[in-house]
């Protein structure tokens, strides 16, 4: 079972649990602090859990994060991108289509 697999089979309905690649190249690009703006952001919102994650596949284009289970995939993720995807996303419910990871979201 892969890890996204995995992933998804633990969700619970109702609840968005966002996933922010932890791993080597991801690393390498600050994911660490957009896990951490993610947790601060996101402490008041209900039903959102953030939570690391092993490698998404998506190492080239990194930081990756993973909206479930709205199947949303973000690339190149920063901190200062954090609140525009809180306010937009998690509580507008607008993704932001010009973070979209587009292989996953191919715009043609």
């Amino acid at each position: 079972m892969s890890t996204s697999e995995g992933q998804k089979s633990e969700i619970s309905s109702g609840e968005r649990h966002i996933f922010v690649c932890q791993y080597h190249s991801c690393l390498h690009q600050n994911s660490q602090e957009v896990l951490k703006t993610f947790e601060a952001e996101t402490k008041n919102l209900v039903g959102v859990n953030i939570e690391p994650s092993s490698c998404l596949g998506q190492c080239s284009i990194g930081p990756t994060v993973r909206i479930i289970p709205d199947e949303i995939w973000y690339y190149r993720v920063q901190p200062e991108h954090i609140p525009l995807i809180v306010r937009q996303h998690l509580k507008g419910n607008k993704p932001i289509d010009e973070m979209l990871n587009p292989r996953i979201h191919p715009r043609f």
